[in-house]
């Protein structure tokens, strides 16, 4: 069994494209979802709608996976933290210090779809899948701390073939596809600031969604008599922190494929 781990970014659907082209030998891709109220609406949108019609033009199958609890039950990373009893921190929220907390959110909603959609179709620590992803020669760092799972064999069919960033869009562009946006959740507190600033100049309800998040988690953290979270490394609160902020914005880096290590 081979698959692909698509991310709905650049270096992902570069592999999509070297996948229709027989480049490379996936013809499966599996898309891990974290909630319609979750990841960046322009995601779920090229996800849907561009790179599903690509795929199925191209004899590909590419799955949208969700996580379902062990009833069947749909649950998303938004609803796990918004839920009214709620004391998760599945994302990794920036402490005072300006450090990541630990998350889940990756392994709960990125790997263990991926996971059971494998192990669902046969894969075992017997019989492991192989799982190509997406990482480029430029992002190389981010493969020595890919994790791999008993039932799967990790391949990075971009460093195998040399591939860097800039190749992947160029890639993407001679297919005729519109080159996507970064991809992650939309209140990721992975993301830098020059990307929150554009959120709150390009998509202000989104942004002020994000906030509210913020806030209820830290209405939540004062009545535990805890210390106050962040979405950014600058220790305050995410609306006053973009604000002064957009006179001096840091370069954007980062991958493209999302910051889940998938």
């Amino acid at each position: 069994m081979r698959v692909v781990s698509y991310g709905g970014g650049v270096q992902s659907t570069a592999l999509l494209v070297l996948a229709a082209q027989r480049e490379i030998p996936y013809r499966t891709f599996l898309f891990a979802n974290t909630g319609d109220d979750s990841e960046d609406p322009r995601t779920l949108n090229y996800v849907r709608h561009i790179a599903a019609n690509y795929a199925a033009t191209r004899g590909i199958d590419l799955h949208i996976l969700d996580r379902r609890k062990r009833y069947g039950e749909l649950e998303t990373l938004w609803g796990r933290m918004m839920r009214r009893d709620s004391r998760a921190l599945p994302i990794p929220v920036r402490m005072s210090n300006g450090k990541p907390g630990k998350r889940s959110c990756t392994k709960d909603f990125k790997v263990q779809p991926i996971g059971k959609w494998l192990k669902f179709h046969g894969a075992s620590a017997d019989n492991p899948a192989d799982v190509g992803i997406g990482i480029s020669l430029d992002e190389i760092g981010r493969a020595t701390n890919r994790h791999s799972e008993p039932y799967e064999r990790i391949h990075y069919p971009l460093l195998e073939l040399g591939l860097r960033r800039t190749d992947c869009i160029e890639i993407i562009r001679k297919a005729g596809l519109l080159v996507p946006n970064k991809s992650a959740c939309f209140f990721c507190p992975f993301k830098s600031r020059n990307s929150w600033a554009k959120m709150h100049r390009d998509r202000p309800e989104l942004f002020r969604k994000a906030c509210h998040l913020e806030d209820i988690l830290n209405i939540r953290r004062r009545h535990d008599h805890k210390d106050p979270v962040f979405l950014t490394s600058t220790g305050r609160p995410l609306r006053e922190a973009v604000t002064r902020a957009q006179d001096e914005l840091p370069i954007d880096v980062g991958c493209d494929s999302g910051w889940c290590m998938t």
